[in-house]
């Protein structure tokens, strides 16, 4: 491994591997202390030669020099970000719980500089005679508020306060972070072949890969994946499997002991509402609210409120019908939680004459992988072609050129689809280098990373319906990545307001029940003949079932998130709030949040979602709109809406207003009722 933390030769930095990509056969773990050292230095010594610069301030030696500035630690950390994701150990975690404040304390003495805050102060008073195209503008607006809203304008002892809570933030949210990765790695429940009863194939096999990966080889293994544990209380006749499954999964972060988040929560959110009244706010909603679209918490229930009733109700009718199945089955146990994917599968195919098991075989992953490229070669005119062999932070990870209509490159997709210990649980969407153009410009470098079961060697890897939205939802985030046009690396790709960076994302999932795509892709994994039309209808035709549960798990979230935050003061015990504030909202007892506060990862491990996780719905009332249009036209790949799609959604990044990117596609503004029609919940 490379010794030299010479920035320009390291192979951190100097990017000399296949394709532009990263060297990473020469990458150790240990470089990356010693890389981030020198690349941290490297950064303050530019700022401080912006900020000290005796020229006047102008565009080019202030905004486009900040801009550009940083671009080795911009590198290793991509680098580190995504193998501490997607592939860690300890002693990356180790070095996580270290660069974390690090990095907090290196970005906060930037944004309180005062002599750079000046310069920027500068242009932004002088803005409007500067004669600035609408991105720079924007850019520049951006900026001076991001720096105003990181404490610019504070005195000295708040500023110093600010950097300590920023600091200490940071490290709380990886100890987050790390704390629900440790539960997840180390609750595995190993079965027999006894305990298997009515458990389809493909998940026997899952099961089993899973328990070969931790050296039980003959055994089956119940991890805290959701690709083995929502399939398990799906299909599984073992009610006291399936409580323990389910206990196990909603008490992530919440066992006692070393991995228990419950004083991380408490100290986070209080520190929170330190920060957001620092900054003259009155709570940390109001806080992160000011720069979305919604812009206000009474603008989030707004919307949060009549989809919560609908859906209280929508789910209290299908509960009654699934505990009519159990009865009838004999059984006189209370219907609880752990029982609800279980009879709401039964439910189904009483209602449809299917099962979720029924679809699997004809969801290969490598089927609706093409099903992603294939869509956006007929909406976007891109292509994709596999180069194997490519070195990557872990042998799973597959790599694309992506080409555009006329045969040039336009960048490069990396996806990693399976679930490991090493891999934090979820789905999410990266760049190790974003596209933009200013200065010499730089090619995006796009990755996906999914938790999807590994199937055996040799066998095909197949994926639910969920499975396979998730894959055209992350792929949907890549795309916004892959077609950026802007200048700007700060509006690039997903840099966006956090309530329309979903849209995107959301939209896209659309195209994966296009019939034809179906059709097309939906192929039988042993015969390789396309669904069957019966089955497709029966598919389509129950596309918003079970929408009461999934609109209660994923809305009790967003409440909960939105309650925590949109207080003056901090809750002194964060669970105990939780439960009074879901007992407060009439919340099912058969139904848990879709995230717990304690394993609650788009709040707590970091900043991403906190006070924002209403975002996702916020997003799918433009995308039930935005899908409408197709629908509108009679043809879901209709050209002059698709380039009025890539040209004002996907291609636009943060360059304009949302709403102003939303108007130039669709030409309004939406209600909430094409989503709440799409939900199944009108």
């Amino acid at each position: 491994m490379p010794a030299s933390t010479d920035l320009a030769a390291h192979p951190l930095t100097l990017w000399t591997g296949s394709l532009g990509l990263p060297d990473f056969t020469r990458i150790g773990d240990d470089d990356f202390a010693p890389v981030f050292d020198a690349a941290l230095k490297a950064h303050e010594a530019e700022i401080a030669a912006i900020a000290g610069n005796p020229e006047a301030p102008s565009v080019a030696n202030t905004l486009v020099a900040l801009e550009l500035s940083g671009q080795a630690l911009d590198r290793v950390s991509s680098i580190f970000w995504c193998k501490a994701g997607a592939n860690t150990n300890d002693a990356i975690q180790a070095l996580e719980r270290d660069v974390s404040p690090k990095m907090a304390r290196h970005f906060s003495a930037i944004s309180m500089n005062e002599k750079l805050f000046s310069r920027i102060n500068d242009l932004y008073q002088r803005r409007e005679k500067l004669d600035l195209d609408a991105e720079t503008l924007r850019v520049l607006e951006k900026t001076w508020k991001g720096f105003v809203r990181s404490g610019a304008k504070l005195d000295a002892a708040g500023k110093k306060r600010l950097a300590a809570i920023n600091e200490e933030l940071s490290s709380l949210g990886t100890k987050f972070g790390q704390n629900v990765l440790a539960d997840e790695r180390d609750c595995v429940l190993f079965l027999d072949a006894d305990d298997l009863a009515g458990l389809p194939d493909f998940l026997k096999s899952a099961m089993a890969e899973a328990a070969e990966m931790r050296g039980r080889k003959g055994r089956y293994a119940i991890t805290l994946s959701r690709s083995i544990y929502e399939p398990f209380t799906t299909f599984s006749e073992r009610r006291d499997l399936r409580e323990i499954a389910w206990r196990a999964f909603t008490k992530r972060g919440e066992n006692g002991g070393a991995s228990d988040n419950t004083a991380v929560v408490r100290a986070m959110l209080a520190l929170r509402t330190e920060k957001a009244k620092l900054l003259g706010y009155d709570s940390f909603a109001a806080l992160k609210l000011d720069d979305t679209m919604a812009k206000t918490p009474k603008a989030v229930h707004g919307l949060l409120d009549p989809v919560w009733r609908k859906a209280l109700e929508k789910a209290a009718a299908d509960q009654s019908e699934m505990e009519r199945l159990a009865t009838a089955t004999g059984s006189n146990e209370k219907f609880s939680a752990w029982d609800w994917r279980f009879y709401q599968e039964k439910l189904r195919a009483e209602k449809f004459a299917f099962d979720e098991a029924e679809l699997k075989p004809y969801l290969q992953l490598d089927n609706v992988i093409a099903a992603c490229f294939d869509v956006a070669t007929r909406l976007f005119g891109i292509t994709f072609e596999e180069k194997k062999g490519i070195p990557a932070w872990h042998d799973d990870v597959r790599t694309f050129v992506v080409k555009n209509a006329d045969g040039s490159e336009r960048g490069l997709f990396l996806a990693d689809h399976f679930a490991r210990p090493s891999k934090r649980s979820g789905a999410w969407m990266s760049s190790l280098q974003s596209g933009y153009k200013l200065g010499d410009g730089a090619a995006p470098v796009i990755y996906n990373i999914m938790n999807f079961a590994k199937p055996p060697a040799g066998e095909a890897a197949l994926l639910s319906v969920d499975e396979a939205k998730t894959l055209f939802h992350e792929f949907g985030h890549a795309l916004h990545g892959l077609l950026t046009e802007v200048t700007w690396p700060s509006v690039s790709g997903t840099s966006v307001s956090r309530d329309f960076v979903e849209l995107p994302s959301q939209l896209y999932e659309h195209w994966l029940t296009v019939p034809q795509v179906l059709e097309k892709h939906a192929l039988h994994v042993a015969t390789g003949k396309p669904m069957p039309k019966t089955l497709l209808d029966k598919m389509l035709a129950a596309r918003t079932f079970g929408a009461g549960f999934a609109t209660v798990e994923f809305t009790a979230s967003a409440l909960v998130d939105m309650a925590y935050h949109a207080r003056a003061e901090a809750p002194v015990e964060p669970l105990r709030f939780e439960t009074e504030t879901l007992s407060a909202l009439h919340m099912p007892d058969t139904i848990a949040m879709r995230h717990r506060t304690p394993h609650f990862g788009h709040v707590f491990a970091g900043d991403g979602y906190s006070a924002g996780y209403y975002s996702y719905m916020w997003s799918e009332v433009l995308d039930a709109d935005a899908f409408s249009a197709f629908e509108e036209t009679g043809d879901a790949f209709n050209p002059a809406l698709a380039k009025k799609l890539k040209d004002n959604i996907y291609a636009a990044g943060g360059s304009k207003d949302p709403e102003e990117l939303y108007r130039a596609f669709r030409g309004k503004m939406p209600t909430a009722d094409a989503m709440m029609e799409k939900r199944g919940l009108v």
